[in-house]
């Protein structure tokens, strides 16, 4: 018998199901948190230094690109809360079976992206 394995992966060809994606999402999202620590702790240390440094900070967050990149961290927040959430009902064995699984996935991501639309567009 001969088998046929293949020698590397094609991971553009594999299709993960939703589950699984969310769970990759909440790792992209603690992820892109982490490495927004430092620019969130310089802007918060310079927005409270002194009045010039807080007017140069309201000019930064007036730039498109960093109200873009604060709406990432606003989605990996979110995202990372309600994913959280759903794998802690998950470790404490609620909604395994396959339906209510996908359900709850399908679930976080509409619930984190709804959540980032309406926070962003009262914020913007």
């Amino acid at each position: 018998m001969q088998k046929t394995r293949p020698k590397h992966l094609a991971l553009w060809q594999i299709r993960l199901p939703l589950p699984g994606i969310v769970s990759i999402l909440h790792r992209i999202s603690g992820l892109l948190m982490f490495a927004a620590i430092p620019f969130m702790l310089y802007a918060l240390e310079g927005s409270l230094s002194s009045a010039e440094r807080f007017a140069a900070f309201k000019d930064c967050i007036g730039n498109p690109l960093v109200k873009l990149f604060l709406l990432a961290v606003l989605w990996a927040y979110l995202h990372h809360a309600c994913a959280g959430t759903r794998f802690l009902f998950l470790d404490i064995h609620k909604g395994l079976d396959l339906k209510t699984a996908r359900f709850t996935s399908y679930l976080v991501l509409a619930v984190s992206l709804s959540l980032t639309v309406i926070i962003g567009a009262i914020t913007w």
